[in-house]
């Protein structure tokens, strides 16, 4: 009987290694071997680089709207270079770096916002789901995922992501009770941009930390860093490790910024100050990740400089070969055969009667 405080099996930790002053804890740095720290570079670098690029071919016309990871490239990198390929990664629709590092092409990320269903074909032989639209309905798919795992008695892992506005959904909270239920091997990467479209993370929740709902549910939780890419790896390798070896979910809090708007539709300095951007652009995690790896002598000046050059000609090669590409799709008949394995006989109707309207435009201005 009586009033007791109840002994919980969690808590919230908050990690950081290099901080946004090049200060590092050494204690805590990650054993990282030298060829995945430039992996994980090249991977930032590209994912940045390229992101600029769209920007000014949405600018141009060249491409519809996107929404661009301009300072969140550590938190996608960091976390995703923990995985095999026989884990799955599931997208939500600001994992470009992420996506790109797990080798999807550049090509189809650009026909995609060119509104081309090639653009969303993933391999079969690639263990990635395409990008998902609407927030937070992923994460359930990844939790089937997890269950189909242990299902088939597998050391595969899933990691799935997501932005802080998905943590207001129901589906991401049915997403976390079902992992923890099940023990599902499922990292949940939260990317704490601080702003879901116009609404500050203030206004989505009274919680101090979004990790913290990970207790609720009754899994591990983590609070980093988001623009530390080390701790976003030290982190990461913990619940990858954990997952891999049965231990169940986690849930990581990366803490980052969205630089840039949330899409190329959006104007934000009618909903935040510049003051605030620039607080946040000092804390650069690409700058950050660049002057650890310079002291390290991981890579040179040099390096540097080939590497940028390298990336400039990949990304304008993929431009060309998309824009050449699409010059040659098109048929709007495409729509209907990536839904369903086996198109349903009232799609089927309509492709059918889409066909003969095409068909007979074609004749009438072939004899027009």
């Amino acid at each position: 009987m009586g009033r007791k405080r109840l002994a919980l099996p969690n808590n919230i930790d908050y990690l950081s290694i290099l901080d946004e002053n090049h200060t590092l804890d050494s204690a805590l740095e990650p054993d990282i071997p030298e060829e995945v720290h430039r992996k994980m570079f090249r991977a930032a670098l590209l994912g940045r680089r390229f992101d600029e690029r769209m920007l000014d071919l949405q600018r141009q016309g060249r491409i519809g709207t996107f929404p661009p990871i301009k300072g969140q490239e550590a938190a996608q990198i960091g976390s995703v270079a923990l995985l095999r390929d026989s884990d799955w990664l599931v997208p939500a629709f600001r994992e470009t770096a992420a996506e790109i590092m797990r080798g999807r092409s550049m090509e189809s990320v650009l026909l995609y916002y060119n509104g081309y269903n090639e653009g969303t074909i993933i391999p079969a032989t690639q263990r990635d789901l395409p990008m998902a639209i609407p927030v937070a309905s992923q994460t359930l798919h990844a939790v089937g995922l997890g269950l189909a795992v242990k299902y088939r008695k597998t050391d595969a892992v899933v990691m799935t992501f997501f932005g802080d506005g998905a943590t207001s959904e129901g589906d991401f909270h049915e997403a976390l009770n079902c992992a923890a239920v099940y023990q599902c091997p499922v990292v949940f990467v939260c990317q704490n941009n601080q702003w879901a479209i116009s609404v500050p993370i203030a206004k989505q929740t009274h919680a101090a930390t979004l990790a913290q709902k990970a207790l609720a549910y009754g899994m591990p939780g983590i609070q980093v860093d988001g623009n530390d890419i080390l701790a976003v790896y030290a982190a990461t390798s913990e619940a990858v490790n954990r997952a891999r070896q049965g231990g169940g979910p986690t849930l990581i809090e990366c803490v980052t910024y969205r630089i840039m708007m949330h899409t190329t539709a959006d104007d934000p300095k009618k909903y935040r100050s510049e003051e605030e951007v620039e607080l946040w652009r000092r804390r650069d995690p690409l700058v950050r990740y660049e002057k650890y790896l310079l002291q390290k002598s991981i890579i040179t000046e040099s390096d540097r400089t080939a590497l940028e050059e390298d990336v400039k000609k990949e990304i304008q090669s993929a431009i060309d070969t998309a824009e050449l590409r699409m010059q040659e799709l098109g048929d709007p008949l495409d729509m209907f055969d990536h839904l369903y394995a086996n198109i349903p006989p009232r799609l089927q109707v309509q492709k059918t009667a889409l066909a003969d309207e095409l068909e007979n435009r074609d004749r009438e201005d072939h004899h027009g």
